[in-house]
């Protein structure tokens, strides 16, 4: 069955900064309200999509909506807005960008600095800063008050669209994991534990609702889902790809903030293998997800692990995903969470 790529772009679409999670949240409990036995929204705004099952046991899968964004700090004399980021940015990939900066309505704005024209020699050389991009609204600070004020979020600008067997378009990261857990959810029927699928906020800025939910559910076994780096691309050597699109499901073993319980890695790689599904070795030095959370934020820690989805191009508005990968990670979470309660959980 091919991919939902309408619904897809919905998902990576719809702006949800760090804090702002307002509108993919509606667009998320519209689709899981008929998948599941319950849903909860806590404090924070995460959403819990709960499936009873045989036995008490938990299992948390997290999924976070929140896309890397911007916030308003100062509006000048002349209308151009000053920002501060929410989430990682390489300065560079902010040229010549579009964004969505949400007030009493939404604006289109454009990422302005210095022009190349008027540099000096040694500003050509340097790497671009953050500092150094205004948001150019093309109004008066008078018209620009009308509708914008300090602490409004902003979003990039760039639609969906399908290259060859991919699918390329801002925040594939991590909204192709909130697409991969919806239609997980909407294929499993009778799991052996409890599934608490949650919608986690703030994980750019630092993990936040994924914390907050683990200490509220305290789940016996987790997994992450979130994208990671596919550095498949020409200079890069061997050894520094990560993964690589096409080449099926990553399966997490460490990154910075996590090291996967070598159990979970085991049951993800034994699953795959018995379901012929395509998977391969993710180690991400640098950057962390909720698979943290989830494994440390309850008492005694959970069993966690992570199913990655390969992406090129992180972080910036052409983020790039296999149609495949994607497909095998729907696969392989439905898989696991189908047979959790027939691997031997016992710690060696």
């Amino acid at each position: 069955m091919g991919l939902n790529i309408k619904l897809l772009s919905e998902i990576c679409e719809v702006a949800g900064a760090p804090g702002f999670e307002t509108r993919i949240r509606k667009v998320v409990l519209r689709e899981i309200e008929p998948l599941v036995d319950e849903i909860t929204t806590d404090a924070m705004g995460n959403v819990t999509a709960i499936i009873k099952g045989k036995s008490d046991k938990k299992v948390m899968i997290g999924a976070h909506m929140d896309e890397i964004g911007f916030i308003v700090t100062h509006i000048d004399d002349n209308g151009f807005l000053k920002f501060h980021t929410l989430g990682g940015f390489d300065p560079k990939t902010l040229t010549a960008q579009r964004v969505i900066v949400h007030g009493k309505k939404d604006l289109i704005g454009v990422m302005g600095s210095k022009p190349i024209h008027i540099m000096s020699p040694e500003d050509r050389n340097k790497p671009p800063k953050i500092g150094d991009y205004f948001i150019d609204l093309g109004m008066s600070k008078e018209e620009v008050e009308k509708h914008i004020e300090i602490g409004n979020p902003v979003t990039r600008e760039r639609g969906l669209i399908e290259m060859g067997d991919c699918v390329n378009c801002k925040s594939i990261d991590n909204r192709v994991s909130v697409f991969i857990l919806i239609e997980a959810l909407r294929r499993i029927k009778n799991p052996p534990f409890t599934i608490y699928g949650v919608f986690t906020v703030q994980e750019e800025v630092g993990i936040r609702g994924a914390n907050v939910s683990s200490l509220d559910i305290q789940p016996d076994f987790g997994i992450g889902l979130d994208t990671t780096i596919a550095f498949d691309t020409p200079g890069a050597a061997a050894h520094e790809r990560v993964t690589s699109l096409g080449k099926g499901a990553g399966i997490k073993i460490m990154d910075s903030a996590t090291i996967c319980d070598t159990r979970m890695v085991q049951f993800m790689k034994n699953t795959a293998h018995a379901n012929d599904i395509p998977w391969q070795p993710e180690i991400l030095t640098a950057g962390g997800t909720d698979t943290a959370g989830i494994q440390r934020m309850t008492p005694g820690g959970s069993i966690a692990g992570a199913i990655s989805i390969p992406t090129r191009h992180i972080h910036s508005v052409i983020e790039m995903a296999h149609k495949n990968d994607i497909s095998n990670c729907i696969d392989l979470l439905t898989a696991c969470l189908e047979t959790i309660d027939q691997y031997d959980w016992k710690l060696e």
